[in-house]
């Protein structure tokens, strides 16, 4: 940790929304490829810091789920970061198999045309 910085003492100190969410954006760890953006309440950080393994939150379903518990494309943890403003994780993970659930390894395979590209 630099000079001024303030460690999170507590799960507590991460700044959810006003659902109780925070964006979890999840990449690879040893790529540095970014697999997915997902949800976290204080719940699912919980789990996924006591399990090593991701757990988010479905806004659409409005529960906590485990990533991989049907696919067997588990996330094995192996750094969590907050960015300065505490809003934000970005969780480093091994990936086993393949992060999205449409079989691409990374749910980011699409690209937008840029103009004059």
């Amino acid at each position: 940790m630099s000079e001024g910085e303030t460690p999170v003492e507590s799960i507590d100190d991460i700044k959810y929304d006003d659902r109780g969410l925070v964006p979890a954006i999840v990449q690879e760890h040893d790529t540095g490829k970014v697999l997915m953006l997902a949800y976290m309440n204080r719940e699912s950080l919980a789990k996924t810091l006591e399990t090593g393994r991701t757990w988010f939150y479905s806004r659409s379903r409005q529960e906590l789920w485990p990533k991989g518990e049907t696919s067997g494309h588990v996330q094995n943890v192996k750094r969590i970061y907050y960015d300065c403003d505490a809003d934000t994780l970005l969780v480093q993970v091994e990936q086993v198999g393949v992060a999205c659930h449409t079989g691409e390894f990374s749910c980011f395979y699409r690209e937008l045309d840029l103009p004059g590209g």
